[in-house]
C-alpha cells in the first residue's frame, strides 16, 4: 500500500533533520522541532512515512513515559534513549531521530488544576540542557567526557503553548503547524481507500463532503465498512463459538469486499458525524457534578432541571417559566447550564443543515393535539434563534432519569415545530417526552421541560 507524504510535511522535516547533522559556520540550529495541530490529523504517521522515505533510525518516548512515581525517572530515560540514538548513528551509519509523541500530554499544563509535578519540572529541564548541549548528555550517576553525535528531536502535540514557555522558545525549537489542505486531504484519503480502489473522483467527494473533519475520521470510515459482515459472522456462528472461532484458529474467518459505494461511505460517515455530537454536545459529566458545584441547581424530582429564581441574577441570564420552575439560559457559555444531546456541533457535514434523525415512521396509534402552552413556548423559543430536540423515556427507565435522545424539530418556522412536535408526541405515546431548548452558539440548553406523560 502505498500512502500520501504530504510535500511540505516532507521539506519541513527533512530540512530540520539534516541540518542538524551538519556543521554550518556561525549558525544556532534548534535542535527541536514541534509537530502540532488539531487531533487526528496524521501528524505522527506523516513522521513516521518521512523516516521510512529518508531511511533514519527512530527512538521512541511516548508522552505516558513523562510521568512517574519515582522522581527523575522520567529525565534519566530521556537521556538514555537520546544517547541510545546517538549511538545508533555511530554503530549502524545512518542518521536517527529521537521522536517524543504527544508531548503536551505528558508535560503541558492545560490549567490551573493540572498538577505539576517535580517531573515535569525535571523532564522540561532536562530537554532545555539537551537542547543546549547536544553532544554532552550524561546519566546521572556517570560521566562520560567524550561528545556523543548531535540527534535532532522530533516532538508531536496538539498544543504546544501548554509546555513550558522557556523550553519553546526560538533558537531551542522549531515550530511546524500541520493543517492538511484540500490537496493534501484528497491525497491522504486516496492512500487510505487505495485497496478498495475508490475511483479519484469518489475521494474528492468524500473530502469535500466532510470538509470539516480530521483524517482519521476517513480511516474510521473505512473500519466502520466492515462492521455489517461481522456481525453477520457473529450470528452465523453464534456468540456463544467467535472465541474458538477467531482466537488460536488454523482457518481464521474470511469476508467478502464490502460495498465501497460512495453513497455508502457518505452514509456511514453522516452516520459517525451524530455520534460526535451527542459526545460533543451531551457532557453528562458537567450535568451530575453540577449539583454539588452550584448550591441552587438541582434536578426535580420528573427529571425535569430546573432552578429557583434569584433576585440577583442579572438581564443576561435570560430565565423562562415553565410549569411553575424558572429554568435559566446561560448565555456565556460557562457550563451553567446542562449540555444537550442533538444540537449542532462545530463538526459540520456536507450541508450547512444537518439531516434530522426522524422517528419512528408508523402512523400514530394515539393522536394529540397540543396544549396551548406548549404551542406559546414553541414560538417563544424559536423566536430567540434557539432549536428544539427532544428526549424520551418509558415508565420504567424514567424511574432512573435515563432519558433517550429523539429527533430535532425543524427551526424555519413555529408551524413547522408545532407539526412535527405533534408528531413525534403520537410516535411515542407511551413514553415521557421532554421539550429542550438550545443555544445553537453555545451549545447549552435554555430550556427543558417534560410535555407529556402516558396515559396510565
Amino acid at each position: 500500500m502505498t500512502y500520501y507524504l504530504s510535500p511540505r510535511f516532507l521539506e519541513k522535516l527533512a530540512v530540520h533533520i539534516t541540518k542538524n547533522y551538519l556543521k554550518l559556520p556561525q549558525v544556532k540550529i534548534p535542535l527541536l522541532l514541534g509537530v502540532h495541530g488539531r487531533k487526528g490529523e496524521g501528524k505522527t504517521f506523516q513522521c513516521e512515512l518521512v523516516y521510512e522515505r529518508m531511511g533514519i533510525e527512530v527512538v521512541h518516548i511516548s508522552g505516558g513515559e513523562l510521568e512517574s512515581p519515582d522522581a527523575g525517572d522520567p529525565a534519566r530515560l530521556i537521556r538514555l534513549r537520546y544517547r541510545e540514538a546517538a549511538e545508533l548513528v555511530r554503530v549502524r551509519g545512518k542518521m536517527a531521530v529521537l521522536m517524543i509523541n504527544d508531548i503536551d500530554a505528558g508535560a503541558g499544563r492545560f490549567d490551573a488544576l493540572t498538577q505539576y509535578t517535580v517531573n515535569t519540572q525535571l523532564v522540561n529541564n532536562t530537554l532545555m540542557n539537551i537542547a543546549d548541549n547536544p553532544t554532552n548528555v550524561q546519566l546521572p550517576g556517570s560521566y562520560d567526557e567524550n561528545e556523543i553525535q548531535r540527534v535532532p528531536i522530533i516532538m508531536t502535540g496538539n498544543d504546544l503553548s501548554t509546555l513550558y514557555a522557556p523550553l519553546i522558545r526560538d533558537g531551542r525549537m522549531d515550530k511546524f503547524y500541520w493543517q492538511p489542505d484540500r490537496s493534501d486531504r484528497i491525497g491522504i484519503v486516496g492512500g487510505i481507500f487505495e485497496p478498495d480502489n475508490l475511483s479519484p473522483q469518489d475521494v474528492t467527494l468524500l473530502v469535500d463532503t466532510f470538509p470539516t473533519q480530521a483524517i482519521d475520521f476517513f480511516g474510521a470510515v473505512r473500519a466502520q465498512i466492515y462492521n455489517e459482515q461481522i456481525r453477520d459472522f457473529i450470528y452465523s456462528v453464534g456468540l456463544e463459538n467467535v472465541s474458538r472461532s477467531v482466537v488460536n484458529t488454523t482457518t481464521p474467518p474470511t469476508f467478502r469486499r464490502p460495498d465501497f459505494s460512495i453513497s455508502h461511505l457518505i452514509e456511514v460517515g453522516d452516520r459517525l458525524v451524530r455520534e460526535q455530537r451527542r459526545v460533543d454536545d451531551m457532557r453528562l459529566a458537567n450535568e451530575y457534578n453540577r449539583v454539588l458545584q452550584s448550591g441552587g441547581a438541582s434536578s426535580a424530582p420528573d427529571g425535569s432541571f430546573y432552578r429557583a429564581y434569584d433576585p440577583n441574577d442579572t438581564p443576561s441570564d435570560a430565565e423562562d417559566t415553565i410549569g411553575g420552575n424558572a429554568v435559566r439560559a446561560s448565555s456565556n457559555g460557562n457550563g451553567d447550564s446542562p449540555q444537550c444531546p442533538m444540537p449542532e456541533s462545530s463538526q459540520s457535514t456536507h450541508s450547512p443543515t444537518p439531516p434530522p434523525i426522524h422517528p419512528p415512521t408508523h402512523p400514530p396509534s394515539h393522536p394529540s393535539t397540543l396544549p396551548p402552552e406548549v404551542r406559546d413556548q414553541v414560538n417563544n423559543i424559536l423566536s430567540q434563534g434557539y432549536r428544539l430536540a427532544l428526549e424520551h423515556v418509558d415508565q420504567r427507565r424514567f424511574q432512573t432519569n435515563a432519558w433517550q435522545s429523539g429527533p430535532t424539530l425543524p427551526s424555519q418556522d413555529a408551524a413547522s415545530a408545532s407539526a412535527a412536535l405533534e408528531r413525534c408526541l403520537g410516535d411515542y405515546a407511551q413514553d415521557y417526552v421532554r421539550l429542550i431548548g438550545i443555544d445553537p452558539k453555545t451549545k447549552q440548553r435554555v430550556m427543558e421541560q417534560i410535555i407529556q406523560r402516558p396515559k396510565r
